[in-house]
């Protein structure tokens, strides 16, 4: 039996698994004494497996749709933000205090650039 039953199976053991359940179904005569482990049963757990692949695959293609949908959403906001400040530049001046208000340095508040002298030789 696994040690931890919660975390999922390794590619090599999910395809192992997979070669061990078709030649299963190859096998001709194939009767178990305990029934828990017969060709039907087994079929069926198989065929449920496979459908909770199915939904977690759509599940997680809807995720990422919606990811996708929500990083467009965010950026078009971004931008729109980015425009709403120029346009109060625009409006309101760079040395105003409505272009401070929304987070923005005055013109007035800026260091002077320093003046670089030459090296000497």
């Amino acid at each position: 039996m696994a040690k931890n039953e919660t975390v999922r199976l390794p590619q090599e053991t999910r395809q192992a698994d997979e070669e061990a359940f078709l030649a299963l179904k190859a096998i001709a005569g194939y009767s178990p004494a305990n029934q828990t482990y017969s060709l039907a049963t087994v079929t069926a757990r198989y065929d449920a497996m496979r459908a909770a692949e199915e939904v977690e695959l759509r599940a997680q293609n809807a995720l990422d749709a919606a990811r996708d949908a929500a990083i467009a959403t965010q950026w078009e906001h971004h931008n729109l933000i980015l425009g709403v400040k120029d346009q109060v530049i625009a409006q309101f001046g760079a040395d105003s205090n409505e272009v401070a208000s929304l987070g923005l340095k005055k013109k007035s508040e800026r260091k002077a650039p320093a003046r670089s002298g030459k090296a000497g030789k």
